[in-house]
């Protein structure tokens, strides 16, 4: 369960125009938190990005999927389309549906658990730093050049002058420190 202020920021990110992957970063940021402080643990990076994510979604922000869910929920809208066409035999709905509805709901809650117990049980190495810059390498590198270049000519112009202030000197401390060593 997200928390209120990681609602609040991703609110704000919104209001503020931001695209919904910054806004899902919120809740990303705040499941690494989690991981680090020992709430739970996660198998690796991507898993912790993953969980922050799926919180994101939940929420109600705008995070498309990629990859196989991507194929997936394609898949099933397709699927859905096709049965709303085909004509369903007559049977008692009401009785059908509340069966339904609590076998759903029981099989959710046991899941949910399962899931919250193997998380317990894993690591926190999944959140330091090394495995997070590992994983943004990673990403990045799947990426071509001119995909990763727009990204950064629209981080600069989207960050606003204060924004655009704070990173040079941020850089200009990263640069003299790597120069000391």
């Amino acid at each position: 369960m997200p928390s209120k202020s990681a609602i609040q920021r991703a609110r704000k990110d919104k209001r503020e125009g931001k695209s919904p992957s910054t806004q899902a970063g919120e809740f990303v940021r705040e499941e690494i938190e989690h991981v680090r402080e020992g709430k739970h643990g996660a198998r690796s990076a991507k898993q912790a990005i993953a969980i922050g994510l799926s919180e994101a979604r939940r929420a109600g922000v705008n995070v498309p999927a990629k990859g196989r869910a991507a194929e997936k929920a394609a898949t099933k809208k397709s699927s859905t389309k096709k049965s709303a066409t085909k004509k369903k035999p007559a049977t008692s709905k009401s009785a059908t549906r509340k069966t339904a509805a609590r076998k759903s709901s029981e099989t959710k809650a046991t899941r949910s658990r399962a899931a919250t117990d193997a998380l317990k049980k894993e690591g926190s190495a999944a959140a330091s730093k090394r495995a997070l810059s590992r994983q943004g390498h990673q990403a990045a590198s799947k990426r071509s050049a001119a995909d990763r270049s727009d990204a950064a000519k629209k981080a600069a112009r989207t960050k606003g002058a204060a924004g655009r202030s704070a990173a040079a000197k941020k850089a200009a401390r990263t640069r003299s420190r790597n120069r000391a060593h």
